[in-house]
């Protein structure tokens, strides 16, 4: 009777322990729910203040394009009147503001030589800004235009950086009807010309709509002697084998394909999906003599876009695997995630030669109201500015100040290793947001 009673007493203490530990869970349990809730409600305020606080942003600024583009009436006789009072002439009428101007593509050739690149930068002398003085000295675009592009819907294929030259570089902007290339050409610098101009699509994009582009870079063969020869007495007189030549080939049609190269860029993650890019081809053509009797060949590529340095990196890469510097298995490496240390091929030599326009060409060139962007006509006089003012410009200063070598004398100071300096990439993958690397270009 008395175990009874202990077991008895047992089993109910032990029923109430559970259910107080029962208590306590559901208790827990319903204090994170709480809790929980309460913070998605706290999101989900956030959430919609900063969603209103876009839209409020969104109406205010379309409110100021409205106000913007809303005509303003002006009562001369009273603006007059105040001028007058206060010794302010009114400006005289501007025939050129009344021209209407239609969406254009003009085919730009220049030596960048002696420019810090394609791009208007305030204070440097760069190719758009002397295309922009002689644009508003013909009345082809307004003060306002020139001081703001924008206004005239410029937009270049491609960017170029310092020193880079271009053969057929294309450029969108709106123009008026009657153009004056010749007199036009007269007032910009014997080293930059406008070949010729067509009418587009009036949303037409010169970059947007771009499907591919071709560079050439054009270097001296003794760039490809062996490390293990001595070639400073060699620059002038070194002549590549057929069987160099073909290796050279060889280690470019690596580059072929669609392949990560954030190694041959800057601040560009492998992670990065704009860091993968397709290359089209990578070719080489045969020997040629300069003026100056030094052995040349020209790299071509084509690519849908490049990124900054992309391209001088490339050819750097495959000159220290023909001379013998490195291995082709560097440059398997340099396409996967590891961060390695390339070299980068000089500036000179490097031209951006063509931008392909195919797709638009095959809806828009045969409606017969727009002709292709194939600039066809301009060919023969393109060529003879390209040899006098960019490849004579290549020659002579290859032959002058031996850049080649100078370069070659670097390479061995690359480990095209892992590098160590550089602080780890981020992690997230995010895209970069240095625009300087995704438009392409070099």
């Amino acid at each position: 009777m008395f175990f009874s009673q202990i077991l008895s007493c047992s089993s109910k203490a032990v029923r109430l322990k559970t259910l107080q530990y029962h208590w306590h869970r559901q208790k827990s349990f319903a204090a994170a729910m709480s809790e929980a809730l309460d913070k998605l409600e706290l999101e989900t305020e956030a959430r919609k203040a900063a969603k209103l606080a876009e839209e409020e942003t969104v109406k205010e600024t379309n409110r100021i394009k409205r106000t913007l583009k809303r005509k303003k009436w002006v009562d001369w006789k009273t603006q007059d009147d105040e001028d007058a009072a206060s010794g302010v002439k009114r400006a005289p009428f501007d025939p050129a503001d009344r021209i209407k101007r239609k969406k254009s593509a003009i085919l730009l050739s220049y030596c960048g030589a002696n420019y810090y690149g394609m791009q208007r930068n305030p204070g440097m002398q760069t190719i758009e800004e002397e295309l922009f003085k002689a644009m508003l000295k013909h009345k082809w675009i307004t003060e306002d235009s020139f001081e703001q592009v924008q206004i005239a819907c410029f937009q270049r294929a491609a960017r170029t950086d310092k020193g880079v030259s271009a053969a057929r570089q294309v450029c969108s902007v709106k123009l008026p009807d009657e153009l004056d290339l010749e007199a036009f050409n007269a007032d910009l610098p014997d080293q930059i010309r406008l070949f010729g101009v067509e009418r587009v699509t009036k949303g037409f994009n010169a970059k947007d709509q771009c499907n591919a582009r071709t560079y050439t870079y054009t270097l001296p063969t003794v760039a490809f002697a062996s490390s293990e020869e001595k070639i400073e007495d060699l620059h002038d007189t070194y002549r590549i084998t057929p069987e160099l030549l073909e290796k050279v080939r060889e280690t470019l049609k690596l580059y072929e394909g669609t392949k990560n190269f954030h190694n041959f860029t800057s601040k560009k993650n492998f992670l990065d999906p704009s860091a993968k890019r397709f290359i089209m081809s990578f070719v080489s053509s045969d020997p040629f003599l300069s003026p100056q009797g030094i052995e040349f060949v020209t790299l071509k590529v084509k690519g849908q876009s490049f990124m900054l340095h992309q391209i001088r990196k490339m050819v750097g890469l495959a000159i220290a695997i023909v001379r013998g510097n490195t291995t082709t298995e560097s440059l398997e490496r340099a396409l996967t995630e590891e961060r390695l240390d390339l070299p980068m091929a000089p500036g000179l030599g490097l031209v951006l030669d063509t931008v392909h326009y195919e797709r638009y060409n095959d809806r828009y060139g045969k409606d017969g109201i727009h002709n292709p962007l194939t600039w066809e006509k301009q060919e023969k006089q393109v060529n003879e500015f390209i040899e006098r003012e960019i490849f004579s410009q290549i020659y002579k200063t290859e032959a002058e100040q031996r850049n080649m070598l100078d370069w070659l004398g670097t390479l061995h100071y690359h480990s095209y290793d892992t590098r160590r300096d550089d602080a780890p990439p981020p992690p997230d993958g995010k895209r970069s947001k240095d625009g300087a690397n995704d438009d392409n270009d070099e």
